[in-house]
């Protein structure tokens, strides 16, 4: 049997990055022959299959072609003489179209070399068309390779905007939107991702809740980029330094949502942004419960956070029961590093102390300690209670707040 390393564990190689995962090509083999030799079919749409040891993934060599739009209209033909060049022709970039050869050589028909040596994403075929993912596999790539200089090849980024035009795009699913999203949100530079689908047209056909904040204009002096969408990618990139949590990050990407809804004739002010906005899309791209969840807490409460020190401790007492402060699983510490992105990802205030998180997390401590054992021993009953444990959470997050604002 003749197995090849292909895609991007060559790719990652010659980069001198570490491999994430070996994906092989057979040639010359078939199903059966393969299911004989003890690997095991896992593929629904081609022929894949799991080495019996080592579990890796091998596909047999194959060509497609297009039957109907979107991006499983493919009609797969794999057969024994189905060659290695055949193969890496139906991929997407000439960077991951390099197989590694039994005598240690490069097999690379389509110059991803010369391509990776001069950080260019280029497509191989105009047949790089007939597959709407790979616009969004393009736009990941800028995020996971952005820190080495890469950029998107002039008639690539013409092809991408092509099959926006032609509707292409529009067949997407939500499911593998999101997946791709996911993806990129987890990368060096996740804001690289919805800048290249921007550039290319697609961010208002996939995302155009985030599209429509570009152009909308915030009061200079607390926004010096002024624009509202610069803002966003600029927040995101603060989020991808301070955690490496998607969800973190997809908060921060989230938490001006609403103001692509202010009416115009209200710029550049946007009372009451922090509660619209993120249902739609959401529901649309069926983003999981626990992104959503975040997302919601740091796009209602932001401005909260950012105003913690003005607030009255009764205020700041609700605010931590409103996000969920004082369970024994809450999120405080992402919420509030979504928050410090947020301060963070404005024109020159990226070195800003946040010191607000300090205060709201010893807040938050101080009002976890209280002893409410005097509370239940009372004939209280019900509301009285709660207001009981307020007044109790709210008395000692006032002690701290006169700690800190002693030492401002």
């Amino acid at each position: 049997m003749k197995a090849y390393l292909v895609g991007g564990a060559v790719r990652d190689t010659l980069l001198n990055l570490p491999v994430r995962e070996r994906d092989w090509v057979v040639i010359g083999e078939t199903a059966e022959s393969m299911i004989a030799r003890g690997y095991t079919e896992v593929g629904k749409d081609f022929p894949v299959f799991l080495h019996p040891e080592t579990k890796d993934e091998y596909a047999l060599a194959r060509i497609e072609r297009k039957t109907t739009r979107g991006y499983k209209g493919f009609a797969v033909h794999a057969t024994p003489d189905v060659s290695m060049t055949d193969d890496l022709m139906r991929r997407d970039l000439t960077i991951n179209a390099m197989a590694l050869m039994d005598n240690g050589e490069i097999f690379d028909p389509y110059g991803g070399q010369e391509d990776l040596k001069n950080r260019i994403f280029r497509h191989i075929s105009p047949a790089f068309c007939e597959d709407p993912v790979r616009v969004l596999r393009i736009a990941r790539f800028c995020a996971r390779y952005q820190h080495l200089g890469f950029s998107i090849a002039p008639k690539t980024q013409q092809l991408m905007r092509e099959m926006v035009t032609q509707g292409e795009i529009d067949y997407l699913v939500p499911e593998r939107v999101w997946a791709e999203t996911a993806k990129a949100l987890s990368e060096q530079s996740p804001a690289a991702f919805f800048q290249a689908l921007r550039d290319c047209d697609a961010l208002a056909r996939i995302f155009p809740e985030l599209d429509k904040l570009f152009g909308v204009p915030q009061p200079a002096s607390y926004h010096p980029e002024i624009d509202t969408g610069v803002h966003t990618l600029m927040v995101l990139d603060q989020a991808a330094l301070l955690s490496g949590k998607t969800t973190v990050r997809f908060a921060a990407l989230m938490h001006d949502l609403g103001k692509a809804l202010t009416p115009a004739d209200k710029w550049p002010s946007h009372h009451g942004h922090e509660t619209l906005g993120l249902k739609g899309l959401c529901q649309r791209l069926r983003v999981p419960n626990h992104y959503q969840k975040l997302a919601l807490q740091v796009m209602q409460y932001h401005t909260h956070c950012h105003r913690a020190f003005e607030l009255k401790p009764a205020t700041l007492c609700d605010t931590l029961a409103s996000i969920g402060a004082f369970k024994a699983d809450n999120q405080l510490d992402d919420f509030l590093l979504a928050c410090e992105a947020d301060a963070k990802g404005r024109l020159g205030l990226e070195e800003t102390p946040y010191p607000q998180a300090e205060y709201i997390l010893a807040a938050q401590q101080a009002a976890k300690r209280i002893d409410s054992s005097a509370i239940l021993d009372k004939s209280l009953k019900g509301k009285e209670i709660g207001l009981a444990i307020h007044r109790l959470r709210t008395h000692e997050i006032s002690k701290v707040k006169k700690q800190f604002t002693q030492n401002l």
